[in-house]
């Protein structure tokens, strides 16, 4: 019997993969590190790799990171970052439709309706009073307070979609 041989160049792909994926575990918060449950040494590690600021020092840590991953089952740990960055891109998505529905109210009378259609609940008084006061607020120039206190509504009246369960291993 002979073991299956792994090239040179695929090792090297492979260690730099462990290596990018420390990378991608340094960026994360604390709440986020505690909860994938590194081994000891791996989590003071990234910690460590946080705290330098120094080019060189911190490539140093990023390799020792990647040496240590070896010892880990990587599938578990890309998982869920990457869940967490479509978490990230929905919610993002999510403001930029709220904005896009703000910009319309103040501009397209048609806008009211269809929001109204679409969320059958709503204050629709409160909604065009707000409207008005962050058009006057704009041609006047003065401080976006109505402005800000209807996407602060829009939020309520259109709620983020769910995300996807980050639970992996």
């Amino acid at each position: 019997m002979q073991d299956e041989f792994i090239s040179k160049t695929r090792r090297k792909r492979e260690m730099h993969a462990l290596q990018d994926l420390g990378v991608m575990l340094a960026t994360l918060n604390e709440d986020q590190l505690a909860s994938l449950e590194l081994p000891e040494p791996l989590l003071e590690a990234v910690r460590e790799a946080r705290r330098l600021k120094r080019f060189e020092a911190r490539r140093r840590q990023l390799q020792y990171i990647g040496r240590l991953m070896r010892d880990v089952d990587p599938a578990p740990i890309r998982a869920r970052i990457e869940a967490w960055r479509g978490n990230s891109r929905r919610h993002a998505a999510w403001l930029h439709d709220l904005e896009r529905w703000r910009e319309r109210l103040l501009v397209d009378p048609e806008a009211m309706a269809e929001l109204g259609r679409m969320c059958p609940g709503a204050d629709l008084q409160h909604l065009r009073q707000l409207v008005r006061n962050a058009r006057s607020e704009a041609e006047l120039q003065t401080p976006p307070r109505h402005y800000r206190a209807l996407f602060q509504l829009l939020k309520e009246l259109l709620p983020e979609p769910a995300p996807e369960s980050a639970a992996g291993g």
